[in-house]
């Protein structure tokens, strides 16, 4: 049964990933709604914005007429929330846009999903669902033993994750008290093609390309569960598809790894198949001052999305780690138009 998709945030890392999944491996609609703020970019939907399928609205999801307007033009069966700035970083830097995306205007987008559920009937209104996409952050810093779950209280550390959190809280609520059909995902760290360079894969691989210093936080072991992006695609996709309304589910890799092993690793599959005549790309490897407030580890049961849904990652981090590194040698076209303007990987988040 082919469905109508609203993404918002389709224009960013992971939604632009669950835009060109949706348009290429499924018969569905998709309407993407996106700011297009620094880490917005319409090249990233270049491969499938000729399709008959795909609209594309420049629209602020705070702006609650805008967005009640293509709900009523569109008629949606289903919403996927991925708008959010998502950067701790940035975060520390200016805290203020995060409240303002993350948690005033997930409301907004949640006041007008509601308003658009209750004046459907029948069918449209029984397959309707907001699935509302965040993550593992939102439950803090794990120590050397452990698993994030479905059920793990809250703790979020930065101004990031706790603008994510208020979020998550408030779609919960939004089920609860009004009965609308929502979804929570909550996905450990990303990477692969399309991702914004100032996180640390991209900017790793980029400032080793270029001979820059490849800058580590402390020491460098700070450990995150590595999800390669067209795997939480297809996880979110077979959630807002036949996931069970107010239920929670956690996505992850099952690639833990500490950021100075990524580092490293970058450097050595780099080192192979463009070497550097200067020497091995470890010697650019700089240990700087931590982030205020880094969490230690962050890991995910996926369990439950395994058991229930029977998703898997199909990608493990070597095999995902090889693939983004060649397509961004493959793409500089797409990322040098970034590194000329938008971000040229300075240090953010000193505070």
């Amino acid at each position: 049964m082919s469905l109508r998709f609203l993404v918002t945030g389709g224009a960013g890392f992971i939604g632009s990933a669950v835009v060109r999944r949706l348009i290429e491996a499924t018969a569905h609609e998709v309407c993407v709604v996106d700011k297009l703020t620094y880490a917005g970019n319409l090249a990233s939907l270049a491969p499938v914005s000729g399709s008959g399928r795909y609209r594309f609205e420049h629209t602020d999801i705070g702006d609650g007429e805008r967005m009640r307007a293509i709900l009523a033009q569109f008629r949606p069966d289903i919403v996927m929330h991925l708008a959010a700035e998502s950067h701790v970083d940035r975060s520390i830097d200016g805290p203020a846009a995060f409240i303002d995306t993350n948690i005033v205007g997930t409301f907004t987008l949640l006041q007008e999903a509601l308003r658009h559920w209750r004046g459907l009937e029948g069918e449209a209104k029984a397959r309707f669902r907001f699935h509302h996409i965040s993550t593992d952050e939102v439950f803090g810093s794990l120590g050397a033993e452990g698993l994030f779950h479905e059920a793990t209280a809250y703790q979020p550390n930065s101004p990031y994750s706790a603008s994510k959190a208020a979020s998550d809280h408030l779609v919960r609520a939004w089920h609860h008290t009004y009965g609308l059909p929502t979804l929570v995902t909550n996905c450990s760290n990303n990477y692969g093609p399309y991702h914004f360079p100032e996180k640390l894969i991209p900017l790793m691989i980029l400032n080793a390309l270029e001979g820059k210093a490849l800058p580590v936080y402390g020491d460098g072991r700070n450990v995150r569960d590595w999800l390669y992006v067209e795997d939480h695609a297809e996880a979110l996709l077979t959630v807002a598809e036949r996931g069970r309304p107010g239920e929670t589910y956690a996505i992850g890799g099952r690639s833990e790894m500490a950021n100075i092993a990524v580092v490293r690793r970058v450097c050595a599959i780099l080192d192979e198949i463009r070497p550097d005549p200067a020497g091995t790309r470890e010697r650019l490897i700089t240990f700087v001052t931590d982030r205020p407030g880094h969490d230690a580890r962050y890991a995910i049961d996926a369990g439950k999305i395994e058991r229930e849904l029977g998703w898997r990652p199909r990608y493990d981090f070597e095999t995902g780690l090889r693939e983004t590194i060649a397509w961004y040698l493959a793409n500089q076209a797409w990322w040098s138009d970034i590194r000329a303007g938008r971000y040229r990987g300075e240090r953010l988040g000193i505070a």
